[in-house]
């Protein structure tokens, strides 16, 4: 049997109440008093029932996604899915929500995340490009008591457990991988192409992809990254421009979240059928795409895992106990024709 309160209040040599007050870190117990019951917990291998301890006294738990403005069908999926897990999680006392802002401003976004009410709100998951201005403001968030973890996008100088994701530069050297025994032993070169540089997960993606390619592709050459930054007529500019310098292109690697813009635009600029071509995340474009044989191979990550995750160890930071690692590990999914 697991210890109960009423163990540990007999361990402690104090009354239920006082085992109430610290396990629920209300004032007036003596410091040694405090220590004698923490003492006690690990004495008698106490665990604490969070779950009961959350409905006795109405504990709600109110989280935040912010999430850029501007977006395709990979957006338009991880909205569905927070709502969706707004719904599921609701039974347990958790109050799931999402904001859209302007992701090419980093002041905007550190002003958005300066002006959250530590007191509305216990955690924030943050999709949002590394820049000091951001950094600084989830740093802030931290300092004010709301737990903060980076969704997607990751920033530097963070642990481990502050991140939910895939491990990018993994997931690019999966993709260098692909198309090395794609192409092999085609030679030529390969055109990459991403929203931004600016953002920690292409930078990421290029290193694994890069090492790669280095160190194994033979004959192809990459070439340097086509910076798109979302924009429709930029895309179709930088694109034909790429095509028209290098007719010998072989291979395309999309790095960007959204495949569905760069193919446009580089199929208004040739012929896609003798190209390899690799992307990110499963959206209803990167799916029919594979089903038509447009698209070679789709690097993909879960999004309802993605936002799940993010919950649940908002919620384990909220309740100052470690999540579950394993749990929470982002796994590379590799999506062809035959296992859609």
């Amino acid at each position: 049997m697991r210890p109960t309160t009423k163990d540990l209040a007999k361990a402690a040599g104090v009354s239920l109440a006082t085992v109430d007050r610290v396990l629920n870190e209300r004032p007036g117990v003596h410091r040694k008093t405090v220590e004698r019951v923490n003492q006690a917990i690990e004495k008698i291998g106490f665990v604490r029932n969070l779950s009961a301890a959350n409905l006795a006294r109405q504990r709600n738990y109110r989280f935040l996604f912010v999430l850029p403005k501007l977006g395709d069908q990979f957006l338009a999926g991880l909205l569905a899915q927070i709502d969706e897990a707004g719904r599921a999680f609701s039974s347990e006392m958790i109050q799931v929500e999402h904001a859209q802002i302007d992701e090419s401003d980093p002041h905007l976004i550190a002003n958005f995340l300066s002006d959250l009410d530590a007191e509305a709100l216990d955690g924030v998951a943050i999709m949002a490009p590394e820049s000091p201005p951001v950094r600084d403001a989830i740093r802030r968030l931290s300092e004010r008591g709301v737990h903060a973890v980076s969704f997607i996008a990751g920033q530097a100088e963070q642990s481990e457990g502050d991140f939910v994701g895939i491990d990018n530069a993994a997931a690019g050297a999966t993709a260098g991988q692909l198309l090395r025994r794609f192409l092999a032993p085609t030679e030529g070169k390969v055109l990459v192409i991403a929203d931004s540089m600016q953002a920690r997960d292409s930078l990421e993606r290029r290193r694994g992809f890069d090492q790669v390619m280095v160190a194994e592709a033979g004959g192809l050459t990459v070439l340097p990254s086509l910076e798109t930054y979302g924009d429709v007529i930029r895309t179709r500019r930088v694109i034909a421009a790429a095509v028209e310098a290098h007719p010998d292109i072989v291979g395309i690697y999309v790095m960007s979240a959204e495949a569905r813009t760069p193919l446009a635009a580089l199929s208004q600029a040739r012929d896609l059928s003798d190209l390899v071509i690799i992307a990110h995340e499963r959206t209803p474009f990167t799916t029919l795409s594979l089903q038509c044989g447009q698209i070679d191979a789709v690097i993909a990550q879960n999004p309802g895992h993605l936002v799940r995750s993010a919950i649940r160890i908002l919620r384990a930071r909220s309740d100052q106990r470690p999540p579950l690692a394993s749990q929470e590990t982002i796994r590379i999914e590799i999506l062809l024709k035959e296992n859609l």
